[in-house]
């Protein structure tokens, strides 16, 4: 279900993500810090700034361009979320929240921004074709969280920030930039012994036990696809009609952090 995990949204201007295509998946892309501007061959443009979430459903074609709107590094997440087969060729969609709008809730040491999926007994309005977890934690110092995990999904945590111990009490603490892949069960329990505080990111889905062929920026189920994928955008057909003689607009840059 999980196709990549990219804290490299850490980029600086001129660099970024100049205009190119997407088949077959979905792009989730969650801002630390900074801001992104966004704009697609549908006319479809806009900016999403530290603690804002733009979760774009590829589908059958879309070309597009990311590129920083901030001066300094912008610092971020963006998600590939496989679609199944009935799914990959549908009409690309969006679905944005402005950090204001993501339900967060605190409780007992534990703060959580619920991106996707469900934690301390509140709902993300986000709707996701696979069912999906994704969730930003910050734990004080000896705080415990325990996060139900569905039965039979793949997950993993990430650590932003500090250090934790997840899973067993008698493990060792995960510090920042590590990744911890859960093995089979119903949740995760999460220590915080520290002194300080420790953010992790925890996502997980239901897997979709289908063949997954990625090549560059096109994700199907099979090599075949794959090379109708290119064919179709060298071509602009079948989805990717739109991109006869577009380009993205140049971005300017705020001061903004």
């Amino acid at each position: 279900m999980v196709q990549l995990l990219d804290e490299a949204l850490e980029v600086s201007p001129p660099a970024g993500f100049p205009d190119h295509p997407h088949r077959g998946f979905e792009t989730v892309t969650y801002m630390l810090k900074g801001a992104f501007t966004h704009q697609d061959f549908a006319g479809h443009k806009g900016t999403i700034k530290a603690g804002d979430l733009q979760w774009m459903t590829a589908g059958r074609g879309i070309v597009h361009c990311e590129m920083p709107a901030s001066k300094g590094a912008q610092n971020g997440l963006q998600l590939w979320v496989n679609l199944s087969s009935k799914d990959k060729l549908i009409e690309p969609a969006y679905q944005e929240l402005e950090g204001k709008d993501i339900p967060k809730v605190e409780k007992d040491g534990v703060r959580a921004v619920v991106i996707a999926g469900e934690a301390l007994g509140i709902k993300s309005p986000v709707y996701t074709r696979t069912p999906t977890m994704f969730l930003d934690f910050t734990l004080k110092p000896g705080a415990v969280l325990h996060q139900p995990v569905p039965e039979g999904w793949n997950a993993f945590a990430y650590v932003l920030e500090g250090e934790a111990i997840f899973g067993d009490l008698s493990s060792s603490a995960i510090g920042a930039h590590h990744t911890v892949q859960l093995s089979s069960g119903n949740g995760l329990s999460i220590w915080n012994k520290s002194n300080s505080p420790c953010r992790f990111v925890l996502i997980g889905g239901q897997p979709l036990n289908e063949p997954v062929v990625q090549y560059g920026p096109f994700v199907m189920n099979n090599k075949q696809e794959i090379i109708q994928a290119i064919e179709d955008y060298q071509r602009s057909r079948n989805g990717f009609e739109r991109a006869v003689g577009w380009r993205s607009d140049p971005v300017g840059l705020s001061d903004a952090e």
